[in-house]
């Protein structure tokens, strides 16, 4: 499915805190981002839009930002599915966690992660973040038609 109205593709972010979600939030509005967020507060829920994506119910997103604590099932699983799932194997996944850990970073790679970014505690630096995330991810990448 195309975004509505021939719009920007949301951006899906997979996010289970409420303050780094309404940090996000705020730093994509303070940015004037022009795709839309979808949110997924845990594993289960972010796994339920895949078959709507590869249904053509929702708008397939430009980019999952992908956080790896979650509850219900972990973000490692969400990718592995994502990557396993015939009609969304394709989709840019960014990792977007508060884990530093090599081993979370090494298997995130494994799994078939686009990119891993640490969050920022810092909002300044969140804005940044947002920023290259905007620029790169929703208007420069070139994803497959």
């Amino acid at each position: 499915m195309t975004p509505a109205a021939g719009g920007p593709p949301p951006i899906f972010v997979v996010e289970d805190n409420p303050v780094d979600l309404d940090l996000m939030r705020h730093a994509f509005r303070r940015r004037r981002l022009s795709n839309p967020l979808t949110v997924a507060r845990d594993g289960e829920e972010a796994l339920g839009h895949l078959h709507r994506w590869g249904q053509g119910e929702e708008a397939e997103p430009a980019v999952v930002l992908l956080d790896i604590r979650l509850p219900r099932v972990d973000g490692l699983e969400v990718l592995k599915a994502i990557r396993a799932h015939p009609d969304c194997a394709r989709i840019p996944v960014v990792m977007l966690t508060s884990s530093a850990d090599d081993g979370d970073v090494r298997r995130a790679y494994e799994y078939g992660a686009n990119s891993y970014i640490v969050k920022p505690v810092d909002f300044d630096k969140f804005m940044e973040v947002a920023e290259q995330i905007e620029l790169y991810w929703c208007v420069l990448n070139q994803p497959p038609t």
